[in-house]
């Protein structure tokens, strides 16, 4: 049985899923970082509407959104927030 291969996202370099591409589907963490960052810059997005609109929320009350989801670890906080 021969080896799964795919082509690496971002440079579309030969990647076969093994060991030895722990990257994987990338060929190398540099192209892994580059997915990542156009993630981050918001280049990429899932279609749909947003779950949580920032800009509708005030501060505290986005905090609390986040803790409830579990999205951010309270002990990480420094001011108290209302119940």
């Amino acid at each position: 049985m021969s080896p799964t291969t795919l082509n690496c996202p971002t440079c579309k370099a030969t990647v076969v899923w093994s060991d030895k591409f722990p990257f994987r589907p990338f060929c190398s963490q540099r192209c892994q970082q580059i997915d990542f960052g156009d993630w981050a810059q918001e280049s990429f997005a899932i279609k749909g509407a947003a779950l949580l609109d920032p800009e509708m929320l005030d501060a505290d009350q986005l905090t609390k959104e986040l803790m409830d989801a579990g999205l951010i670890d309270p002990d990480l906080l420094d001011s108290d927030l209302p119940d």
